[in-house]
């Protein structure tokens, strides 16, 4: 009768046999520190991309009331935001060029002529550097962030507007909405009545809705019924989604609730070119979202 140890014994000794020829720690070795959360996207120079009043204006989920017309002006900014502040991880604020691949890596390669892997390389950070410092974006550390691809992609179009001819000729003034890119413009025929813009669209669960859409109502001095605050220059043209402005910089880490975003001075300029009755042609999709 063999013995219920000589049984066994040859099990213990090849588990042993394995744990010796096994590389690295076992299963007796401490478990492994927790996974890190993600490093969050910060502005990259202290006090930048600040406005005073909230940079994700929450846009409205329903048509506005369109006989509220009265009220209070919404606020002036006191002074246009003109500095580029990028959005960094919290951990590469301090670098001189960092070697952390950006959010928007492969998109800023693309358009500045740099091989495209999606890569952070020492020489992707030396021409992302580069291009940040020549458009005073600041602080110019290489970071492919938002700020960098939205100035880039805006370049970009100033020489080639359309190149997938997305936006439609009419007899007629069309604001022409690019998600992927996120620009936008107006043209009538052949002709451009509003030069190419930065804009943000909407984020994960608040898409902007692609397609043809009217302009059918405008107020200067919009403030959001729900939310009670201000919608400058708004111009609805689905529902609660809207072209109006916001205070501070567009190119941030997260979009909008739905709506057209674009700076002070742009909603301004649109103001005086679209009216009501006027389309939109949205096409495209925010990146991340």
């Amino acid at each position: 009768m063999i013995s219920r140890r000589s049984r066994t014994a040859p099990l213990l000794f090849a588990l042993a046999a394995s744990l010796a020829l096994a590389p690295g720690p076992v299963a007796l070795a401490a478990p492994p520190d927790p996974v890190p959360a993600e490093d969050p996207l910060v502005p990259g120079v202290v006090g930048g991309g600040r406005a005073e009043y909230p940079m994700d204006t929450p846009d409205q989920v329903l048509p506005p009331l369109q006989e509220d017309e009265g009220g209070v002006a919404v606020p002036e900014p006191e002074k246009e935001v003109d500095e580029l502040v990028e959005y960094l991880p919290r951990s590469a604020v301090a670098a001189a060029c960092t070697a952390r691949t950006g959010t928007h890596q492969r998109r800023v390669e693309r358009l500045l002529g740099l091989p495209v892997d999606g890569r952070q390389s020492v020489a992707d950070c030396r021409a992302v550097r580069a291009f940040q410092v020549r458009e005073r974006i600041k602080p110019a550390v290489g970071y492919a962030g938002p700020v960098t691809w939205a100035r880039a992609e805006l370049l970009a179009a100033r020489k080639n507007l359309d190149p997938g001819r997305r936006c439609p000729e009419k007899k007629y003034a069309v604001a022409c909405v690019d998600l992927d890119r996120q620009l936008m413009w107006v043209k009538k025929g052949k002709k451009v009545t509003y030069p190419v813009v930065n804009m943000r669209s909407g984020r994960p669960g608040y898409a902007t809705r692609t397609g043809w859409h009217t302009v059918y109502w405008r107020h200067k001095d919009h403030w959001s019924s729900i939310y009670s605050t201000p919608m400058p220059y708004a111009q609805f043209f689905s529902g609660g989604q809207a072209f109006h402005a916001v205070y501070g910089q567009l190119a941030t880490p997260g979009g909008s609730r739905g709506c057209v975003n674009l700076s002070h001075r742009d909603a301004r300029k649109l103001w005086d070119v679209l009216r009501k009755g006027d389309r939109v042609y949205i096409w495209g999709k925010r990146p991340g979202s």
